[in-house]
């Protein structure tokens, strides 16, 4: 494990990009980033891959919540995806070399690598290529400690980190085998994921996993998402950083 940068613990994270749905700015939209470096605030986005292999700014597996369309998003080239409106307004969904190109290395960037924690490192093998091209500063992060092991041989200057939580009521865990939904809440496979820093829910926060590698590894511990004065002091008091959405630190 390396150091972390200072920088990414600086600035406060803008979830998914300073969203705001009245404004016009959906969440891991241009719109939605711009705002961020606008108000200074470090951008945290998502990435899914393409039919044709590129990196996509979108959270979800499935295109209905954000455009209405029912298709999943990796069924789709990066051409079509581009042109889908998102949430009904003029913004739609950015590609990652779009992203990165409107931001400009102006603020930090934080990447979530969406995985199926099927081994397919397409994706990240993309989003690698992508931020060594990058002229600015960017960290990577992923719920799969696949993923962030193969960062460590695939872009061993980037900072890397572990996104994770212990309640775990996402439908999604429950089609994950038990033995490695353990060790996803528990930091089991830290020994082979080596991240440089942790992503937490913060209502899971402080547990034995962020305690100790806090104290023990000086290993920095960014927590998501928080949406409320109480969660904002409870951040500052179990971890460095903050990923924030529905107001303006």
């Amino acid at each position: 494990m390396a150091d972390a940068p200072g920088w990414l613990v600086a600035r406060p994270i803008a979830h998914r990009g300073l969203h705001e749905r009245a404004a016009g700015r959906p969440e891991n939209t241009l719109a939605a980033a711009l705002a961020a470096v606008e108000a200074g605030y470090a951008i945290e986005c998502d990435v899914q891959i393409s039919a044709d292999g590129e990196a996509m700014v979108f959270h979800d597996e499935h295109l209905g919540r954000l455009t209405g369309l029912d298709a999943e998003t990796g069924a789709r080239r990066a051409a079509e995806l581009e042109a889908l409106p998102v949430l009904g307004t003029g913004e739609t969904i950015p590609s990652l070399p779009r992203l990165l190109s409107a931001i400009a290395g102006r603020v930090p960037l934080v990447i979530e690598i969406k995985s199926l924690y099927s081994g397919d490192l397409a994706l990240t093998r993309r989003v690698v290529e992508l931020a060594a091209a990058y002229d600015g500063p960017v960290a990577l992060k992923s719920f799969d400690p696949g993923i962030v092991a193969a960062l460590a041989e695939l872009a061993p200057g980037v900072p890397r980190g572990i996104v994770a939580e212990t309640t775990q009521d996402d439908p999604a865990y429950a089609l994950l085998p038990e033995a490695l939904r353990r060790s996803l809440a528990n930091l089991l496979h830290l020994e082979d994921s080596r991240p440089d820093f942790l992503s937490w829910r913060v209502g899971d926060i402080p547990c034995a996993a962020t305690h100790l590698c806090r104290l023990l590894a000086r290993m920095p511990v960014m927590t998501w998402t928080v949406r409320t004065p109480e969660q904002v002091r409870h951040a500052a008091t179990h971890a460095d950083q903050m990923v924030f959405e529905g107001f303006r630190p």
